[in-house]
């Protein structure tokens, strides 16, 4: 684990951790249809640390991503992320937290194809309500940082795989969220971009960040510093 002192807002003392999870339980449907995604899950994870969240398919890794950043609510069990008790928040204040505190990195990038690749960056920055200014600023240096700084005025189908991911990363970084979720994002590359991307968010993970990453890749899982693993939904190691 990595000794970098945080400088994350909302990231707290670097042996707290950003995320923690107590009992968590996330069910679909009912009698019939009934699904246990997640069952009974504890977990925490620390600012500073890259982890890899590894299971097999259906095991729970995306679901454990989706309620650990408030895309979802869980069923039962409480959520803390950098003091914010997730778990005890309605539909309205869990968006406005999670729009704060977490930040994502999707396999498939969602970058918007009809506006160039600084105007992904600062959208969801001038969406938070910061100064046009300040969010081409930020976005610039997050480009600069992944390594793409010359293509802000190009459109995501004119980037590669690997481009069009850094940029992803880029959005994911530039609002200095204490809470990086990425979900399988070396799935759609070959091996040269995936290890890049992986070395990216090592990189932002030094800075102080809680980076998890849920991956089926084995290289993205040896260069973790931690690995949570799950099964049929339920951390059978790794856990807090």
């Amino acid at each position: 684990m990595r000794t970098a002192v945080s400088t994350t807002p909302g990231a707290g003392r670097p042996d707290e951790p950003v995320l923690r999870l107590e009992g968590v339980h996330k069910v679909y449907g009912t009698g019939d249809t009934r699904h246990v995604a997640l069952d009974g899950v504890t977990v925490a994870f620390h600012p500073a640390r890259l982890t890899a969240l590894v299971g097999h398919s259906g095991s729970g890794k995306s679901t454990l991503l989706n309620v650990s950043g408030g895309l979802e609510q869980a069923t039962s069990g409480t959520i803390v992320l950098a003091g914010h008790v997730l778990t005890k928040m309605g539909p309205a204040e869990l968006t406005r937290t999670r729009a704060s505190l977490v930040s994502y990195v999707f396999q498939e990038y969602n970058l918007i194809r009809t506006m160039t690749v600084l105007e992904n960056v600062c959208l969801p920055l001038e969406l938070s309500g910061m100064a046009r200014a300040e969010a081409r600023r930020r976005a610039t240096t997050a480009l600069e940082r992944t390594g793409v700084p010359g293509h802000t005025r190009k459109f995501p189908d004119q980037l590669s795989g690997g481009e069009q991911q850094r940029v992803a990363i880029a959005r994911a970084i530039a609002d200095q969220r204490p809470l990086v979720l990425a979900d399988e994002p070396t799935g759609a590359l070959d091996s040269a971009n995936g290890e890049r991307v992986v070395e990216l968010l090592r990189e932002v993970a030094a800075g102080g960040v809680a980076c998890v990453i849920a991956t089926h890749n084995p290289e993205v899982t040896a260069a973790a510093d931690h690995i949570v693993r799950i099964q049929d939904g339920r951390v059978v190691e790794g856990g807090a």
